[in-house]
């Protein structure tokens, strides 16, 4: 349909809807239940738990072992032997540990789609008369859909009021610039970059603000019907999966070497061929760690559920890991490093009558309550800030609000943007009209020609001007923010409201001063940050006194630090400004577009920066920077979309418990990964050094298989929710680019070798003390305890690179519960007699257990020397 070209009323009509009301709750029920809901089909979507579950199988060594295994089996059973026992138990396993897999990978999944819910759009939609906000999915068509600038357009509509709406379409139409709609008719064969009476799903409202009837919602909006945006698919893997991917696949070819020259060394002995080749391929799926990307998901996936619980939504996974080497965070001051509860405290205007003259003072009061977008709600008074605080003064002052509004109702507006830091609004006036501008105090002067002066007007020469900048600086200079206002009367009314035409020659009336003060917090999350290396930074809008004021409060700025103007920085070279923000913690009356160029500069050095920004023009600053933060209360949803992660209470405390999430989650990977890669080294170890030295296998492929099954999954997770180290933000920010950085690799290398020489030290006792020298049973089964059981302990060295008599053994009841669940069906499996003789194991004695309890706690106190032995070296080097 040509909605377009059609009359107001005839869509209206068409879309059985009221321009003034909107939708009834009931009717957009129904219609949600007909039309579905407002988003775009996703491909195929998720695939069902069966298809996910083959997936584990998809891997050669894996699909080798089970081939293998079913052909031992088959040969069994039609020979009539009774040997196909193990097989079938290879098989299991294997099974097992792939439904393990698919399980933790649904949990993962379930907890990104949760967090993907908390970060979806919203819309301001009127249903039964009044304002709501819903989730943008729940638009339906025949909606009355309510824009203002910074908002996501979820769905294609009609212009029905238009208040300077621009938006930008660059998605859809290819067109980049902005895109100045209007209420009009168009003819029925007007292109789609033509249609200005039209706003389109998937832009974004630049500025201004309007009301739309929506005429299509989900895959019936033009973006709905571009099928190339719905093959889209954003890339799920990080950096860092990337990387261990690439780890694991390089590692994974050193273990299938060293399993192909076991199988060659065990051949040339003349060991039973099958029995080898079983063996090398059990111990290669044991031991190859094909698992580490999907081990990063999970303990991701789990960090950012707690993070949410914490007011932080990550928007993309990458994210969290940068958050970990954060060494700048450039913060707005307004609502984010203060309470965003503005009170007015102070009015100014020319000459000493304003506090006897309580006529002037009500007329100010009263321009800045026409100039303002703040509504009532029943007794409250609901709106940004900056505007509340406003209105609340002229109630207080004795200004009838909603009188005024009625006897003055507002006929026209310029809405405020960022880049010209004023606001105007048009009304009649006892047979005249008004246009009253309000704003930022040095923008608005250079927009004056006369001021209130006395009881009446007065030429705004220097020396009025000069008054008026001196009030503006004192006020500033005590922390206050201040707006400025001023007005213009006119015998006709006005045709064009446009700057050009409304925002000169105006009468300066005067200024209200209001105080921000900071949040409690603020004071305690800002020194956290300094002792952990991070350097707070401050970018405001503000005055710089004011910034200055509030950030030596919080101690962000230090005597020696610099402040940084918008106007300083405009005419400041690139390289200049790199220089100039090694000692800057201020940055006062600066525009969106400044942002970019302050991130840009703190790059220089390879430094992590986060920015946070609300704004529609701050979102190139968010994506410039390594960790976007949008406010999740007073910011747009273009920055929203552009930003990494949401803070849903616009909070600066909030910014640095992330990062120290982010730092702990980091850490967790570092020790499952280190875990994992110990445990895997420790495996190959055995059985190859046990063929170098020619002695029979100590370990059988069912035993092999076993020992990954216990010891892989659930400690590796384990660590995956360790509590953060007491001492995380003490530390300066990581830096380095690799995870085995900091001597990891070397540590892992030799725990592997010590958790190796450990197994084969108890096969070579049970061998030779307790088998007397001819049978294997009883070394091979104390090798399997040893094995898996030192394993099992040696996670509890991953939990902190200090001793573990710093941390409470209690504070991972998750980790202990790998731990006893382990011990148990390790034991079951040698204890339990029908189980024993699955495995090919006998039952332990008491002085076979206690030597086995002695070997696999080994790893304790070893480790523990070389965390003393590393930190010896590291105060040593410190000295130096």
């Amino acid at each position: 349909m040509e909605w377009w070209s059609m009359q107001l009323s005839a869509v209206l009509k068409t879309l059985r809807t009221d321009e003034t009301k909107g939708l009834s709750a009931n009717e957009a029920a129904k219609r949600l239940a007909t039309d579905g809901k407002n988003k775009l089909e996703q491909g195929e979507g998720r695939k069902g738990f069966f298809w996910r579950f083959l997936a584990q199988f998809n891997d050669f060594m894996i699909l080798l072992l089970i081939g293998a295994a079913a052909v031992s089996f088959a040969v069994s059973w039609w020979n009539g032997e009774r040997d196909f026992v193990d097989s079938a138990i290879i098989i299991a396993i294997v099974v097992l540990n792939a439904l393990l897999g698919v399980l933790q990978e649904s949990k993962a999944e379930k907890a990104l789609e949760a967090l993907k819910e908390l970060s979806a759009p919203k819309a301001k939609v009127l249903r039964n008369g009044e304002e709501k906000e819903i989730p943008a999915e729940d638009v339906v068509q025949g909606d009355i859909l309510l824009l203002s600038a910074g908002d996501y357009i979820c769905a294609d509509g009609r212009i029905l009021e238009n208040h300077g709406l621009k938006t930008e379409e660059s998605a859809i139409t290819g067109e980049s610039l902005a895109i100045e709609k209007e209420v009009s008719v168009l003819p029925e064969k007007t292109q789609l970059g033509d249609r200005k009476n039209m706003v389109l799903s998937g832009s974004y409202v630049l500025a201004g603000k309007g009301a739309v009837a929506v005429t299509a919602t989900g895959m019936h909006t033009e973006i709905g019907h571009i099928a190339s945006l719905l093959a889209e698919q954003e890339d799920s893997e990080t950096p860092l999966q990337k990387k261990l991917g690439a780890t694991g696949k390089m590692l994974g070819i050193g273990a299938l070497g060293i399993c192909g020259i076991i199988f060659v060394m065990g051949i040339l002995r003349q060991q039973e061929p099958f029995h080898m080749f079983m063996t090398s391929v059990s111990l290669a799926v044991a031991a190859i760690p094909e698992g580490l990307p999907a081990i990063v998901t999970i303990v991701l996936a789990i960090g950012m559920q707690r993070m949410s619980k914490k007011n932080t939504i990550i928007r993309r996974l990458p994210a969290v890991e940068t958050l970990g080497g954060a060494e700048i965070i450039c913060s707005d001051k307004t609502g984010t490093l203060t309470q965003n509860r503005m009170k007015v405290t102070k009015l100014a205007a020319i000459g000493k009558d304003l506090e006897r003259n309580e006529e002037k003072r009500r007329f100010i009061l009263t321009l800045f309550t026409l100039c303002n977008d703040a509504k009532r709600k029943g007794t409250k008074i609901i709106g940004e800030p900056t505007e509340k605080a406003l209105a609340e003064a002229a109630e207080e002052g004795g200004v009838s609000l909603k009188g005024l509004w009625q006897e003055m109702p507002r006929i026209g507006e310029i809405p405020f943007s960022s880049e010209r830091k004023l606001m105007t609004t048009v009304h009649p006036s006892g047979g005249k009209w008004i246009s009253v501008t309000k704003g930022a105090p040095d923008i608005l002067f250079e927009k004056c020609t006369r001021c209130l002066d006395g009881s009446g007007q007065a030429p705004f020469d220097g020396r009025r001007k000069s008054e008026a900048r001196l009030k503006n600086g004192e006020m500033a200079a005590n922390a206050l923010r201040v707006v400025a206002v001023a007005f213009r009367e006119w015998e006709e009314e006005p045709l064009f409201f446009t700057p050009e035409s409304l925002e000169r020659d105006l009468v300066f009336a005067g200024m209200a001063g209001m105080i921000d003060p900071p949040r409690p917090e603020a004071k305690e999350a800002v020194r956290i940050c300094k002792e952990a290396g991070i350097r707070p930074v401050m970018i405001t809008g503000d005055h710089a006194l004011t910034a200055q004021a509030i950030a030596a409060k919080l101690g962000i700025y230090e005597k020696g630090d610099r402040v940084i103007t918008g106007q300083e920085l405009a005419q400041m070279k690139d390289e200049e400004l790199e220089q100039a923000v090694e000692n800057c913690t201020v940055f006062a009356r600066v525009s969106p577009a400044h942002k970019v160029r302050i991130v840009k500069a703190f790059q220089k050095d390879g430094r992590v920066v986060a920015m946070t920004g609300d704004g529609v023009n701050d979102a190139p600053a968010l994506k410039a920077s390594d960790i976007g933060c949008a406010m999740g209360k007073n910011g747009t949803e273009v920055a929203k979309g552009a930003a990494d992660m949401v803070l849903m209470d616009d909070n600066f405390a909030t910014i640095v418990e992330a990062v120290r999430d982010g730092r702990s989650i980091y850490d967790n990977i570092r020790k499952a990964v280190h875990f994992l890669l110990s445990s895997n080294i420790g495996e190959i170890i055995t059985i190859f050094a046990a063929m170098c030295f020619g002695w029979a296998t100590p370990l059988l492929p069912i035993q092999l298989l076993w020992v990954n099954l216990v010891t892989d999954s659930l400690p590796a997770i384990a660590l995956g929710v360790d509590p953060a180290d007491q001492d995380i933000m003490e530390r300066p920010p990581r830096r380095e680019a690799s995870l085995f950085a900091g001597g990891m690799g070397s540590r892992i290398a030799v725990e592997g070798m010590m958790i190796g020489m450990l197994a084969l030290l108890a096969f070579g006792i049970g061998h030779i003390y307790f088998d007397g020298g001819k049978e294997y049973t009883t070394g091979r089964t104390m090798a399997f305890a040893v094995l898996s059981l030192s394993q099992l302990v040696h996670a509890f060295n991953m939990r902190t690179e200090h001793s573990l008599f710093h941390i409470s053994l209690f504070s991972n009841p998750v980790l202990l519960g790998a731990f006893f669940v382990g011990c148990l069906l390790q034991a079951g499996v040698i204890m339990v007699e029908p189980l024993a003789a699955v495995f090919k194991v006998c039952p332990l004695d008491k002085m076979e257990w206690l030597i086995v309890a002695a070997l696999a706690l080994v790893p304790l106190p070893v480790v523990e020397l070389e965390k003393w032995k590393d930190r010896l070296l590291k105060k040593r080097m410190e000295k130096f």
